[in-house]
């Protein structure tokens, strides 16, 4: 909290209002059982102790959570006026950064209360405000990337021809809960042509002998994310899919290869994407290299064309280029790795090579 708030006034702003969602979990390990018209706000800022407004109803549960006892807490009860309470912990005329979460009820509702006070998006002011993890957050994610490791090991071992890409998808949530995951956020098994959509939900389409097939699987573990893509061939592949995965592998190779600390965002999807055009399908990489992960799957930094934010030693990232044929099969492989004082570190570190299950 006293990092956002020394990042907050370096950006300009007065402080930062973070409501129940991603923000929150990170900075207390609040989890309101349920998200609702009531308003729950953490106040955070150079000028005062962090505060957090909560409905007089769910402060036990507040003051539970790992990381409010850092915090004053502020309850209000039905009837009362939540904005007024907040208000009162604010100053009208100030600049504040509000979590991309906020519900609109309740930034109207503070717009109301404090007229001349100005709201900003945190994406849009403290862009990189969780992209820089700490020790803590570093294992974590390592071992949220061990356990998807260790899940795709064993799905090497499932049946695939004869069943449905659903019933692959139920063993990979399976392998994920069993590795300690407490939550599995995606499974996506894209077998054939539904493996040229990046983001196939898995179907009832029957897998069958020369199927190249797209896995890509993660969730949550001890509150960090998972988040990893290999591609299977169903019995012996084809030429022309084991040209297309090799032309993924060696971009991808290239995109991790890139990473270093003060290098670009844009030049690691440069590099990866490099190798992709340079063998004639550029055409079909249809989507960015990598996207930031931690306490959600998708978050900053972006690894996207146009992106000039350096890298910096603790951003955890993924890179995961992909070939996408339309109505044939694609490939994508995807690892998640963390930036190092000299270089880069993986966090997957299962097989990259095309794998052949039955």
């Amino acid at each position: 909290m006293a990092r956002v708030a020394a990042d907050a006034r370096t950006a300009g702003l007065d402080g930062v209002l973070v409501t129940p969602g991603p923000d929150l979990v990170w900075l207390t390990g609040y989890r309101p059982t349920a998200i609702t018209e009531r308003l729950t706000l953490l106040a955070v800022g150079a000028d005062r102790e962090p505060t957090l407004v909560v409905p007089a109803l769910e402060r036990p549960d507040a003051e539970a959570a790992a990381g409010t006892g850092a915090t004053t807490l502020v309850d209000w009860s039905d009837g009362a006026d939540p904005y007024a309470a907040a208000a009162a912990l604010l100053r009208d005329g100030a600049r504040y950064a509000v979590s991309d979460s906020a519900w609109a009820l309740h930034l109207l509702g503070l717009q109301a209360a404090l007229p001349g006070a100005a709201f900003h998006a945190v994406t849009d002011r403290l862009p990189m405000l969780r992209a820089v993890k700490d020790a803590d957050e570093l294992a974590r994610l390592a071992a949220a990337g061990a356990a998807a490791d260790a899940a795709y090991a064993e799905i090497l071992g499932v049946r695939f021809a004869g069943r449905r890409e659903t019933d692959v998808a139920h063993d990979l949530a399976e392998l994920l809960r069993a590795h300690g995951h407490e939550q599995v956020d995606f499974t996506v098994v894209g077998s054939g042509p539904n493996g040229a959509n990046p983001h196939h939900e898995a179907g009832d389409r029957i897998m069958r002998d020369g199927d190249c097939v797209v896995l890509d699987f993660g969730g949550l573990l001890a509150g960090y994310g998972s988040d990893t893509s290999r591609t299977v061939s169903v019995g012996e592949p084809s030429a022309e899919v084991r040209e297309v995965h090799d032309v993924v592998r060696l971009a991808q190779r290239a995109g991790v290869d890139a990473v270093r600390p003060g290098v670009a965002c844009q030049d690691v999807d440069r590099a990866a994407r490099a190798v992709i055009e340079d063998a004639g399908y550029g055409e079909r990489f249809i989507h960015r290299t990598g996207h930031g992960i931690g306490v959600t799957t998708h978050e900053p930094p972006y690894v996207v064309a146009g992106e000039e934010l350096p890298l910096v030693p603790g951003m955890c990232f993924s890179v995961e280029p992909g070939v996408y044929l339309p109505g044939r099969f694609g490939v994508r492989i995807e690892d998640i790795v963390t930036v190092t004082a000299d270089g880069v570190r993986r966090l997957n570190t299962s097989p990259r090579d095309l794998r052949v299950v039955s």
